[in-house]
């Protein structure tokens, strides 16, 4: 250096250069490796050089520390310590942004944390999110004052902690159970012997007919119809139709059918002749599943060699043909997860479809509630109540009328709660003055296998009595005694 040269001289910049050892090779760390000025906060302070293995007290505040280059700072355990793996040795921490891109009023000033046990040092749990859960990006420093962090794909990054519910949700269908279930231990030709001699002779024993045919399900009927048969050469069909009367007749025939044909002649019924019995069409087509309507189309063409969808075009008109023939496609969705979006989306077009205009759209109704999953419907019926001041079925009560009214309202019901809606449909066969017997046998013989036993549950909340009470103050004889049998109250 040519100043130290004019006044020292050469010797003397050989010692000068002797002592001085520039910051980089202060004791503890090798050529190259600078030190970081402590405490933090103190920008300017620079270890001096210490002899070997000798703290400088001028330069560390506390003895032992820096360590050497490579050791664990002071207050963590040793390199090999039970809990932490070796250097180097720890995979990519998922969930968490890339260490120093959280925000610094997280943490308290270096060295404050007690040793965390499962975490290596420097790394710390995140103290108020749960993992993968990120402050909003407002609350991050501006741009350039911590190390840009690598930027994760939005779907790969869960909502924040007590964000909105998830986009869409798990339900599960309703299980139903019948009162009238498979006999065990059961034996075509013994049923059959029995029927025999419950018909032989002058007059019949309804009892022993009710015994057999009322506790049996359809399947075992149907092999009974063919062990009889098999047995005697004669049709038991015509046996029982020869030998009882009235509406013990009816339940009894209607017993020995297979369901989807049974109700198949039900809606044909329905429809010959002069007029068209709307209530039993609403009854039948509003409330079954896809299977089930499948089942009656076929059944119902190869009973009478007609196609139901074109019967009901030719006997129904308007909006109500409409509904009918859409429920007719068996198209509807049978999926049990529902989209909470779509749902808020369906209740606000109806909303709008309705109450909020004046005239109704019908078209947008029959849209929303022939195309959607039950369990779609569920919420959407629930997100309608949110909007308006009553729920789906009082709406369509207010907006509509006539058969598309009834049609509607069956749909939502049933939709809702399906053995309510039943209760509903027993309970006015038999209000009043007189009884529809027809629609009593018609709902006792169809839902007596499938969910009965909810339908009384619900019928006894509704109205404050048993069906089997109901029933027994609006029928009598060997008709009462078949009716209880098959909802189980015998």
């Amino acid at each position: 250096h040519p100043t130290r040269a004019a006044i020292f001289g050469p010797s003397a910049i050989f010692l000068f250069d002797m002592a001085y050892q520039p910051p980089s090779y202060v004791a503890g760390y090798p050529p190259g490796a600078a030190p970081v000025p402590y405490p933090p906060g103190q920008p300017g302070v620079v270890y001096q050089q210490a002899p070997p293995g000798a703290p400088n007290p001028a330069a560390y505040p506390a003895p032992g520390y820096p360590p050497p280059y490579g050791a664990a700072p002071a207050g963590y355990p040793p390199q090999g310590y039970p809990g932490y793996p070796p250097q180097g040795a720890y995979p990519p921490q998922q969930g968490y942004p890339q260490q120093g891109a959280y925000p610094p009023q997280q943490y308290p000033p270096q060295g404050a944390y007690p040793p965390q046990q499962g975490y290596p040092p420097g790394q710390y749990p995140p103290a108020a999110y749960p993992p993968g859960a990120y402050p909003p990006a407002a609350q991050y420093p501006p741009p350039g004052q911590y190390p840009p962090a690598a930027a994760a794909a939005p779907a790969a990054v869960p909502p924040p902690y007590g964000a909105a519910p998830a986009a869409t949700l798990n339900t599960t269908e309703p299980v139903y159970h019948g009162t009238v279930k498979p006999a065990p231990n059961f034996n075509a030709l013994q049923d059959a012997e029995a029927l025999r001699k419950a018909m032989k002779g002058f007059g019949s024993d309804e009892k022993a007919i009710i015994a057999v045919l009322a506790h049996r399900s359809a399947a075992q009927r149907l092999e009974i119809i063919k062990a009889f048969k098999t047995a005697y050469g004669k049709d038991l069909i015509q046996n029982l139709k020869s030998e009882l009367s009235g509406n013990f007749e009816d339940v009894i025939l209607a017993l020995m059918q297979e369901r989807a044909q049974y109700e198949a002649n039900c809606l044909r019924k329905a429809m010959k002749g002069v007029g068209t019995a709307e209530n039993i069409l609403i009854e039948i087509i509003c409330t079954r599943t896809n299977t089930e309507l499948t089942a009656i189309k076929k059944a119902y063409t190869d009973l009478f060699q007609r196609d139901l969808e074109g019967d009901i075009a030719k006997e129904t008109d308007g909006h109500f043909r409409r509904l009918l023939i859409s429920a007719l496609q068996a198209g509807r969705p049978e999926t049990t997860t529902v989209n909470v979006a779509q749902a808020q989306t369906d209740a606000r077009a109806l909303y709008e479809a309705g109450e909020k205009r004046w005239g109704t759209d019908e078209s947008k109704f029959n849209e929303i509630l022939m195309s959607r999953s039950y369990a779609q419907l569920r919420a959407t019926f629930r997100e309608y109540m949110t909007l308006s001041k009553h729920d789906i079925v009082t709406a369509i009560e207010k907006e509509m009328s006539g058969d598309l009214k009834r049609a509607f309202k069956a749909v939502a019901k049933a939709i809702n709660d399906r053995p309510a809606y039943f209760a509903e449909r027993l309970f006015k066969s038999m209000d009043g003055l007189g009884t529809d017997d027809e629609s009593l046998i018609r709902l006792v013989v169809t839902r007596c296998e499938v969910d009965m036993l909810e339908i009384r549950m619900a019928f006894e909340s509704q109205y404050g009595k048993t069906l089997a009470r109901m029933i027994e103050g609006d029928t009598k004889g060997d008709y009462k005694r078949v009716l209880l049998a098959l909802i189980g109250e015998a």
